[in-house]
């Protein structure tokens, strides 16, 4: 296992996998709630190949729980560390509600928090438990009651925030959203349980980011912090695997000094702590 390599498949299972982790630092479990490659974004970097729009389909929970506590005892108690992970990798980080698509577009998300939660008491883990989402659901009840649940077991949310004009989030993720509306969303989240904004950038067509494009993108986390939203901070990160989508052939990765630049401004004007993964 490595940095390079996040196979939903790598265990053999539906819904659980493990990945070696460049943002999280570790050996991350991974639980994918979209195994029909739905999602109701088109990111242009994404990585799931047949990306399809659409929303998590039923999840068997019973399986679920089965998957999770078999590979967390083999992780905590078995040799998968000794045998598939590089030495310097070889701690669990987190438990991480991420995979093919939106993982709150599955309409049992508070019931799947509640069996993680509990399969984690029943490990004694008190390591993060982090969803990586887009935030388009969080209007929903049960969302809101599943991220709720979350904040009450360290969890926090890692929010999808690649760009805030109209034109420039529908080239990159694929949807028709404004910055009103993104806000909205980041607020809500960050209103429900501690949260992160997570952005990637990339060249396009061989250019970075326009400086109207990013001066709007560091307007909009400086106001997060000037009005009082609660966000930790942003994890920026480049790409890092091929894109499995049609864009991919107008994307390439950003020069490392450019980014950690990037990195350095945001985190100056806006006075936001920035974690920068290459």
């Amino acid at each position: 296992m490595n940095t390079s390599n996040h196979d939903r498949d790598a265990a053999g299972m539906t819904y659980v996998y493990p990945v070696v982790s460049r943002r999280a630092g570790g050996v991350s479990v991974g639980i994918n709630l979209n195994p029909n490659n739905a999602c109701n974004w088109r990111c242009a970097y994404c990585q799931v190949p047949d990306l399809k729009r659409g929303v998590a389909p039923e999840i068997d929970l019973a399986l679920l729980r089965s998957e999770l506590q078999t590979l967390l005892d083999d992780i905590l108690n078995g040799d998968f560390m000794a045998s598939r992970v590089p030495e310097e990798s070889r701690n669990l980080c987190d438990i991480a509600i991420s995979g093919n698509g939106e993982p709150t577009s599955c309409r049992a998300f508070d019931r799947v928090i509640e069996v993680v939660v509990d399969v984690m008491q029943a490990f004694q883990l008190s390591i993060p438990l982090r969803l990586i989402s887009n935030g388009s659901y969080v209007h929903k009840q049960h969302v809101q009651h599943g991220l709720k649940l979350m904040a009450e077991f360290h969890g926090e949310v890692w929010i999808k925030v690649d760009a805030v004009s109209e034109g420039s989030i529908l080239r990159i993720n694929g949807v028709k959203l404004d910055a009103v509306r993104l806000r909205s969303q980041v607020e809500a989240v960050a209103a429900l349980c501690p949260s992160w904004i997570q952005t990637c950038l990339m060249a396009w067509d061989d250019q970075p980011p326009s400086e109207v494009e990013i001066n709007s993108y560091i307007d909009f986390i400086s106001g997060l912090k000037r009005d009082g939203v609660d966000v930790r901070g942003v994890l920026l990160y480049g790409l890092a695997r091929p894109s499995q989508q049609e864009a991919a052939v107008h994307l390439k990765p950003l020069d490392a000094n450019w980014m950690k630049r990037m990195a350095g401004r945001i985190e100056s004007k806006s006075g936001l702590q920035v974690r920068l993964s290459l």
